[in-house]
């Protein structure tokens, strides 16, 4: 729970901090580029220890959350302020590009989600629990490609040049690459703790990986 907790906060600030463009060593990101590799990192910590039919629930329910906080922003721009508020314009300014931006972070972290979770829990089958930075590796490179992607084209598309957006696509890429293998050993360490306490290390035998069997038991 605290696990799912996490994944689903740090999947909603990712959204709230990714239209701010900012530069890293000379290169342009998106501000969630901070945060968004640890849902990644914590998505593989679901799918080993849990399975993939927990982390299709903890997809989902990041997927509801992230939705219901784009109804509320806009909800909120939509009413009128007084005029002795000053800040309405930089309401409107970061939160009216949430939208978009949700929009453009969940279509690619759905993509990206369930093809990482599902690489990562049939790696694990095919090695028998061995070499998990294989499989977390492996399963990130396809579910971080297709995330930065689509992500940087419905984001930015038409806002900056098509060169601009395919060295913030690439750029993305590699340092949520790097990100991960960096982490490696912390995940590794997370992921044997909690088997241990947990007492559980689910093998997806017989799991329909079809991403919408959501109350599949």
């Amino acid at each position: 729970m605290v696990i799912s907790c996490l994944f689903v906060s740090l999947l909603l600030l990712s959204n709230i901090v990714a239209g701010k463009i900012i530069v890293i060593a000379g290169q342009v990101l998106p501000g969630a580029i901070i945060l968004f590799p640890l849902v990644y990192i914590l998505g593989d910590v679901i799918t080993e220890i849990y399975g993939f039919k927990q982390a299709r629930l903890v997809i989902w329910t990041g997927l509801a959350v992230n939705l219901l906080m784009a109804a509320v922003f806009s909800l909120i721009l939509f009413l009128p302020s007084p005029d002795f508020f000053p800040d309405n314009d930089a309401f409107e300014t970061v939160l009216g590009r949430a939208p978009r931006v949700v929009a453009a972070s969940l279509c690619a972290y759905l993509a990206g989600e369930f093809v990482n979770s599902a690489v990562l829990s049939k790696i694990k089958k095919m090695t028998r629990g061995r070499w998990l930075w294989l499989r977390t590796i492996i399963s990130s490179l396809l579910g971080e490609g297709l995330d930065s992607i689509i992500f940087i084209g419905l984001a930015f598309g038409g806002q900056v040049t098509g060169a601009v957006l395919m060295q913030m696509t690439v750029s993305q890429y590699l340092i949520k690459i790097g990100y991960e293998i960096l982490a490696t050993p912390v995940t590794y360490a997370v992921i044997k703790r909690l088997k241990r306490i947990e007492k559980i290390d689910v093998y997806d035998y017989e799991v329909a990986y079809n991403p919408f069997k959501i109350l599949e038991r």
